[in-house]
């Protein structure tokens, strides 16, 4: 398969108060074929976002390179999409224009963005009700939903995806989770998604990176091999359980 993502010997060293050196990640290698769904998990403070803004373009290694395709990472670009926690939403801005914002960015008339962004809806589980709406009239959840949407608009090859549902309640982010799996399984994109949750990991993964305690570096490899499309019940197999058991085991070991 065609290589999307790689690092190389990537590494990060922020400067310490006082002087001296604060090492936040790596070394770290790997690669990520295009298609596929990884999932990042690690402790708090390992480097997993510092990683997620490298392959972001939103800032430079220390040391080692980043590459998108056979391009070295430089600055951010347009076949990446990033979602993160926060749902940044502009809130003067209705539903359908935080959406479609890209696209206006883009030089996109009007009236294609604003059809664009309608037809996103649907498949972003939002009834057209809500197109006119603002954030602050828009649930935790509704408002991520539109977060992704302004993502997806514009049909990046990757999605770089830092605990986009880390804040919501567990019923909220299953939902969307799932609702995320159906449009990556239609789209075809590469993903790379940061977070804690075993569980949402393995319902979502083709594989699983787990890295180490700060400076992060990759402690394990985790094949899923669960088979698609995935569901809720899967949680309740025996090879769930025992997939499960070895991220927790790698994570322990960190």
């Amino acid at each position: 398969m065609t290589v999307q993502l790689a690092v190389r010997d990537l590494t990060v060293v922020y400067p310490a108060p006082g002087g001296g050196a604060f090492p936040a990640l790596g070394p770290i290698s790997f690669q990520i074929e295009a298609g596929t769904f990884v999932c990042l998990i690690g402790p708090s403070g390992c480097g997993k976002s510092t990683l997620i803004r490298l392959l972001g373009g939103l800032q430079s290694p220390t040391r080692g390179q980043a590459f998108l395709g056979e391009s070295v990472i430089r600055e951010p670009s347009r076949r990446v999409g990033l979602m993160f926690q926060d749902a940044n939403l502009m809130p003067w801005r209705t539903v359908v224009d935080n959406i479609a914002l890209p696209l206006e960015l883009a030089g996109v008339s009007p009236v294609a963005r604003t059809q664009s962004a309608l037809a996103l809806l649907p498949k972003l589980g939002l009834s057209a009700e809500f197109a006119q709406s603002y954030p602050a009239e828009l649930s935790g959840g509704m408002a991520q939903r539109v977060a992704l949407g302004r993502v997806l608009i514009q049909e990046p090859e990757v999605l770089l995806l830092d605990e986009p549902f880390g804040a919501l309640d567990a019923l909220t982010r299953e939902q969307i989770s799932f609702d995320l799996m159906h449009m990556w399984s239609t789209g075809g994109q590469t993903a790379l998604m940061v977070t804690h949750n075993i569980h949402e990991a393995l319902l979502l993964a083709d594989r699983i990176l787990v890295l180490s305690r700060r400076p992060g570096q990759l402690v394990a490899d985790i094949a899923v091999t669960l088979p698609r499309p995935r569901r809720i019940s899967d949680s309740y197999r025996d090879d769930f359980g025992v997939l499960a058991a070895a991220v927790r085991a790698a994570i322990q070991q960190t």
